[in-house]
C-alpha cells in the first residue's frame, strides 16, 4: 500500500508533507507557478500595478515594478497584467526558479529610471532648489 492509499488521498492530491512552504494557496487550490518581474528590464510604466494591485507594486527606490504577493489576485487578473507589459518583463516561473531568480537579483545593479518615486528624481529636485551653479 502506498502512502496515498494509507492516508485516503490519491497520489495526484497534495498532502501537507508534499508542500515546501513556498507554494501560496489561492482559494484552497495550489497555484503551480509564481510571477516574477525582471526589474532590470522593467521601464516603470506601472500598467501591471494598475491592473493587479494586490500582486504588483512600484518599487519606490528605482521606480520599477515588483511582485509583492504571489496570491494577491486571481491568475486571470495576473495574466492580464502580464499581457499589458510593453517590454515583456513579467513571467510565470516555477517556485524553484523563483527562488533562484530572487537569489540572483541580490547581485544585480538596477539603475534609477529618473521617474517620480526614484532616487534620481529626488536628486534633480535637490539640485533645482540650489539654483544655477
Amino acid at each position: 500500500m502506498d502512502r496515498g492509499e494509507a492516508t485516503g488521498h490519491s497520489s495526484t492530491e497534495h498532502s501537507s508533507t508534499d508542500r515546501s512552504g513556498w507554494e501560496p494557496e489561492l482559494g484552497g487550490t495550489l497555484r503551480q507557478n509564481a510571477v516574477y518581474v525582471d526589474e532590470s528590464t522593467c521601464i516603470g510604466c506601472g500598467h501591471c500595478a494598475y491592473v493587479a494591485r494586490n500582486t504588483f507594486a512600484m518599487e519606490p527606490s528605482y521606480g520599477r515594478a515588483r511582485a509583492i504577493s504571489q496570491d494577491g489576485d486571481s491568475e486571470e487578473l495576473v495574466q492580464e497584467a502580464i499581457d499589458t507589459c510593453p517590454v515583456d518583463c513579467i513571467a510565470w516561473v516555477s517556485f524553484v526558479e523563483l527562488r533562484e531568480l530572487e537569489a540572483a537579483r541580490r547581485f544585480q545593479v538596477i539603475t534609477d529610471l529618473g521617474i517620480a518615486g526614484d532616487r534620481s528624481s529626488r536628486a534633480r529636485r535637490s539640485r533645482s532648489r540650489r539654483g544655477p551653479a
